[in-house]
């Protein structure tokens, strides 16, 4: 005997079901189709000779990024001599990356990267280049340049203040030690056990440097250089702007 879970079902499909009395048939949300992925803009530049400033300092560019990548030295360049049409040609080229700096001191410059890596757009009072660089010199050169000195043990040390000094030890210790091209030495805060106090204490004992960098994607990631020479604070946040990962790391950069 064929039991009725043996037969195919019924009932389901096009067509086996009554159409409605009014004639409007279901219809369904479309599907994603497609995947968003990057594809170059070439600008419109018009009339070729009036952007020849800019065509040919792009040139100089493309090559600068040719011996850097291979280890080269920094190459900058000056803006501002161009029009106002080259530099609108420039920037439009430049376009935006994922990475901005802010780097404090006089004067004040702000480092956007383009969206060619290792090729920056300097602005400040009397500053307006790009410079071609893993990371601008200004900011190598200015990073732990105290905008709030580091006052070490001479931190308040409050109530609740537990596992800081042991944290601030360990950085110092790194850090006095650290060559260029050392391995970073990260210190995970994340997954230490410490209290808010013991968060306090150290910003306040650590100080802060003259560099902050910001990098954003699917979340952001604070760079904040401390006024201690090589330590960084290093904070990453989800999309809600939530802190998911909180380091010190003690790195040249």
């Amino acid at each position: 005997m064929v039991q009725n879970f043996h037969l195919p079902p019924t009932g389901f499909g096009p067509g086996s079901q009554p159409s409605s009395d009014d004639g409007v048939e279901l219809e369904y949300m479309p599907l994603p189709s497609g995947m968003r992925t990057y594809s170059p803009r070439l600008p419109d530049l018009g009339d070729r000779t009036r952007a020849a400033a800019a065509l040919a300092l792009m040139t100089r560019i493309a090559d600068a990024a040719d011996r850097v990548a291979v280890g080269g030295a920094a190459e900058s360049f000056d803006l501002t001599a161009l029009d106002p049409a080259n530099l609108a040609l420039i920037a439009e080229t430049m376009g935006q990356g994922e990475v901005s700096l802010k780097m404090r001191g006089k004067p004040a410059v702000a480092a956007q990267e383009s969206v060619f890596a290792g090729v920056w757009v300097l602005t400040g009072v009397g500053v307006n280049r790009i410079e071609v660089a893993p990371i601008p010199t200004l900011a190598r050169a200015r990073a732990f340049n105290p905008d709030r000195p580091a006052i070490g043990v001479l931190a308040g040390r409050k109530a609740g203040v537990v596992n800081a000094p042991a944290i601030f030890a360990e950085l110092i210790d790194k850090s006095l030690v650290f060559a260029d091209g050392a391995e970073p030495h990260v210190v995970n805060l994340t997954l230490l056990p410490h209290t808010e106090e013991d968060l306090g204490w150290l910003d306040e004992a650590m100080g802060q440097g003259s560099v902050t960098i910001l990098s954003r994607g699917y979340g952001n990631c604070r760079i904040t250089a401390t006024a201690q020479a090589n330590v960084w604070r290093v904070q990453f946040y989800n999309s809600m702007d939530t802190l998911i990962l909180d380091t010190f790391e003690v790195t040249g950069v």
